[in-house]
């Protein structure tokens, strides 16, 4: 038998392997290790829907990526998270960790973009108001206030409109573009961006989310859900799940805490490295 055919026929051998065992498997999400003072959370780290979130959140907890040290403004790479505490506890909620400073202010001294599908968390077919009931409540609208700046200013600068004449011209329109406007709408009014390539994922119980102070503003603070929070989809990227350990995120989330809803006995995380057994 020629080379050439013999060649042939390997590779067909190959091919015919692949798909008999369903064609090459994707790699496997990351796992890591949040070892706390009250136990250890294990996590599976959502690679492939949110890479830019997951790559930062690995680089800060190795080491690997540089950030500004909180103390001296000096770049340094080194595993940021070692030593920090949960900062942020609340019953029923979530617990959230990843600030330097231990007050929520603190961060590497850098921002992110999120990374988070919209479309595929139903928020496109959600309507942000309601005739007879009014706003959406995951908008939490309040005051009267609260409706400018969430909807009529950024819905009116969308438009265009800057005065009242023009408002007063195209109230028609207007009425038209609130009762078509959707929740994905209203938040990319907002200023938050989405993309078909987010994450998919929504901020269930055990989700592991970025924390942020608005769109576009991760850094290394990040919080993972005690319950199910539909009202936060669109606006924080989940880039993870607990997949051991849950009764330890309780039990952080069970801890006295003071009136700013910190642990009044600090909760440290002593590091977060990927699983030895990966």
């Amino acid at each position: 038998m020629k080379k050439s055919v013999i060649t042939v026929v390997l590779i067909l051998i190959v091919l015919a392997a692949a798909a008999w065992s369903g064609g090459p498997k994707e790699k496997e999400n990351p796992v890591y290790n949040i070892q706390t003072s009250l136990g250890n959370i294990e996590v599976e780290l959502f690679q492939k829907d949110a890479p830019n979130t997951v790559t930062n959140f690995i680089g800060l907890a190795e080491g690997t990526k540089e950030f500004a040290d909180i103390k001296t403004g000096e770049k340094v790479k080194k595993p940021f998270y070692d030593g920090l505490i949960f900062h942020r506890t609340i019953k029923g909620f979530m617990i959230q960790g990843g600030c330097p400073l231990g007050d929520g202010r603190g961060g590497p001294g850098y921002s992110f973009a999120d990374e988070i599908n919209a479309t595929a968390l139903g928020l496109d077919k959600l309507k942000a108001m309601n005739p007879k009931e009014g706003p959406h409540p995951f908008l939490m609208i309040r005051r009267q206030e609260d409706y400018q700046n969430i909807i009529l200013g950024p819905l009116f600068q969308k438009m265009g409109i800057t005065s009242q004449k023009e408002l007063d011209q195209r109230r028609d329109e207007i009425e038209t573009g609130l009762n078509s406007l959707t929740l994905k709408e209203a938040y990319e009014n907002m200023g938050y961006s989405y993309s078909d390539k987010g994450s998919p994922h929504s901020p269930v119980r055990g989700s592991l989310a970025m924390a942020n102070s608005g769109p576009n503003t991760n850094g290394s603070q990040f919080f993972i859900n005690l319950t199910d929070t539909d009202w936060l989809a669109g606006k924080h990227t989940v880039f993870g799940k607990v997949i051991n350990g849950m009764d330890v995120v309780d039990k952080i989330g069970a801890v006295n805490v003071d009136d700013g809803k910190k642990p009044v006995e600090d909760v440290k995380i002593i590091s977060i490295r990927r699983n030895d057994s990966q």
